[in-house]
C-alpha cells in the first residue's frame, strides 16, 4: 500500500497539475521554506459566490512540496474559500499518504500555507496564525 502512495506523489511531482500561474486571478500568494529552499506560489480565480472556479500554481523544490501542492490544487477547483480555509495539517499529510518525517514536516506543509494565505487574500501566511 505504501508503494501506491510513494508512486502517487512521484507522479504528482513529476506531472504537476494546475500547473502555472492564472493570469487573470483573483487571489495570489506565495512562501518558501527558507531551510530546505522550497518555493510555491498560489494563484485562484473565484466566483461571485467565492467558490474556486481555477488554480494555478508555481514553484521549486522536493517532491514532497510539488507534490503536496499539486495534490491539494486537485482538490480545491469547486471549493469555497471558507471551506478552503478550514483545511488542516492533518488533511494534508493524509492526501500525502505516507508518514513525514520531522525534517520534512515543513516541505509538506508549504502548501497548506500559500493556500490558506490565498484563502484569506493575505500575501504571505504567518507561522504564529
Amino acid at each position: 500500500m505504501m508503494d501506491m502512495y510513494q508512486e502517487n506523489i512521484l507522479d504528482h511531482a513529476q506531472n504537476p497539475r494546475h500547473w502555472g500561474k492564472l493570469e487573470p486571478h483573483d487571489l495570489h500568494a506565495a512562501d518558501d521554506n527558507p531551510l530546505c529552499g522550497d518555493q510555491l506560489e498560489v494563484t485562484f480565480r473565484v466566483d461571485e459566490n467565492n467558490i474556486i472556479t481555477d488554480i494555478g500554481w508555481g514553484g521549486q523544490g522536493c517532491a514532497i512540496s510539488q507534490a503536496a501542492a499539486s495534490m491539494i490544487g486537485e482538490e480545491l477547483v469547486g471549493k469555497p474559500l471558507d471551506e478552503v480555509k478550514q483545511i488542516s495539517k492533518d488533511d494534508i499529510l493524509e492526501l500525502l499518504g505516507i508518514p513525514i518525517s520531522m525534517s520534512r514536516i515543513k516541505c509538506a506543509l508549504l502548501s497548506l500555507k500559500v493556500i490558506k494565505a490565498a484563502a484569506y487574500n493575505i500575501e504571505r501566511w504567518s507561522d504564529d496564525e
